[in-house]
């Protein structure tokens, strides 16, 4: 793999601060979306970014990152791919296990799998382009999330961005077509330094363009979960969101 499974570190971090300005939407009549709408005067047209994020799903933190994705005019769709399954940072039941919890579901019937998680995915970039109006998808991809923008590409993901990836195979890593960038953190069990040399050389091979870039002093989870009290990691999260704009102004516009 290109990089390991979901552990621990993937379900804890701190709640941030502010007030989402974005509306809670159905993507095909039976996922929530929560929706972010870019100011008319800055909207790029018919460009538009599917945010697919970790297993904490759509909260704070994620309808933040939604909100400053819109800011910089990008329409963007925040999906929830767990199925209302999301977990929260708190009130797990003793002795949680997230490869259960992704095998099954939190009451047994309720999987996240790549045969559960696919077909939402689907929806969500069908609904962007036929209901929202988006020819040119920038996909998103947090933690777990990582693993479903890299899927997607050929269903019409055009430009990727993922931070400290999880659960992604070296084999969707080198089918990647286009564009992809990934923000790493110097301490992740998850995306460790030899998986992060591993994926240089995987992509290099596959000739598309692409950035890794290392934030030092920060662990995995730090671009949606950091404690932004704390300098170093308030300054590495911004600077991942600011490396995904970056890179969607330059190869998605």
């Amino acid at each position: 793999m290109a990089s390991n499974p979901p552990g621990q570190c993937c379900t804890v971090g701190v709640k941030h601060e502010g007030d989402p300005v974005g509306k809670t939407v159905q993507v095909a009549g039976k996922h929530e979306g929560y929706l972010a709408s870019p100011p008319a005067d800055k909207a790029h047209k018919g460009v538009g970014i599917l945010i697919i994020p970790d297993v904490i799903g759509i909260w704070q933190n994620s309808k933040l990152i939604a909100d400053q994705f819109a800011a910089n005019g990008y329409l963007t769709l925040l999906l929830d791919v767990y199925n209302g399954d999301a977990l929260s940072l708190t009130n797990r039941p003793a002795g949680f296990n997230i490869m259960e919890w992704i095998a099954k579901g939190s009451d047994g019937n309720n999987p996240h799998t790549t045969e559960a998680v696919d077909p939402i995915v689907l929806d969500g970039i069908k609904a962007l382009k036929e209901e929202y109006g988006i020819q040119k998808i920038g996909g998103v991809g947090y933690c777990f999330g990582a693993k479903y923008v890299i899927r997607h590409y050929k269903d019409g993901i055009a430009v990727g961005y993922v931070a400290h990836p999880s659960f992604v195979d070296e084999e969707e890593l080198a089918a990647v077509p286009g564009p992809l960038a990934i923000s790493a953190a110097e301490t992740d069990s998850i995306f460790p330094t030899e998986k992060r040399h591993r994926s240089e050389v995987i992509l290099k091979e596959g000739g598309k363009p692409y950035q890794i870039n290392l934030f030092s002093q920060v662990q995995h989870g730090f671009a949606v979960r950091c404690d932004p009290s704390v300098k170093v990691e308030r300054f590495a999260k911004e600077q991942a969101f600011l490396q995904a704009v970056t890179w969607f102004n330059e190869y998605l516009l």
